[in-house]
């Protein structure tokens, strides 16, 4: 069975004088349900080329968590780490998908702008586009539009981007949270494996 890249949120627990890499567990079950091993990457990792080409990933996933340090984020080496993830995977011609988070560092890295939005945290709400269903949503800064390259796969009620793709680049990102949805929506798990298996959505 083939794995998947996940990066990690950095929390920083005062009390043990501790940086610490953390990911959901539900992001496990989430990756086995797509059909794929997932392994965790941590954001101190020195050779990240040489950890990816050794691993020989299926796909990349960015995940959620820690506002990037340009927008106020306190998480430097998380910045850094998945730099060098998507850079990683795009010479390589890896599938990269990003969530929540994901898609902003996406959206910031190739040029695009955020901004911050109102009424996206712990509500669900539709999506309209080629993407039209529920979804949860639980962030504060979304893209202000799509950077060069990158075609909006939905949106939300009041417009903000929900999800964008550049298929030349094998690069998908998306705001909503499949790992939080119990029990996995079949549509995710199809959305994912889609992707990964055939680049399309």
């Amino acid at each position: 069975m083939r794995t998947i890249l996940l990066s990690q949120r950095v929390d920083v627990v005062e009390s043990y004088q501790e940086r610490r890499d953390c990911l959901d567990q539900r992001w496990c079950g989430f990756v086995e349900a797509c059909g794929y091993r997932p392994v965790p990457v941590m954001n101190t990792l020195e050779d990240m080329e040489g950890f990816v080409k050794d691993m020989s990933p299926a796909a990349i996933i960015l995940t959620g968590g820690n506002d990037l340090v340009r927008y106020g984020g306190n998480a430097p080496e998380r910045d850094e780490a998945e730099k060098r993830l998507l850079i990683c995977g795009l010479s390589r011609h890896i599938p990269v998908i990003g969530v929540c988070r994901g898609m902003q560092f996406i959206t910031d890295h190739f040029g695009g702008e955020l901004c911050r939005v109102s009424g996206h945290v712990a509500r669900r709400h539709m999506l309209a586009g080629e993407i039209i269903r529920e979804v949860n949503s639980y962030h504060g800064f979304a893209a202000a539009g799509p950077p060069d390259g990158f075609d909006v796969l939905a949106r939300a009620e009041d417009g903000v981007i929900e999800a964008m793709v550049c298929r030349e680049k094998r690069v998908l990102a998306i705001m909503w949270h499949p790992e939080r949805e119990a029990p996995y929506k079949p549509a995710d798990v199809g959305l994912f494996t889609s992707f990964i298996s055939q680049g399309g959505v």
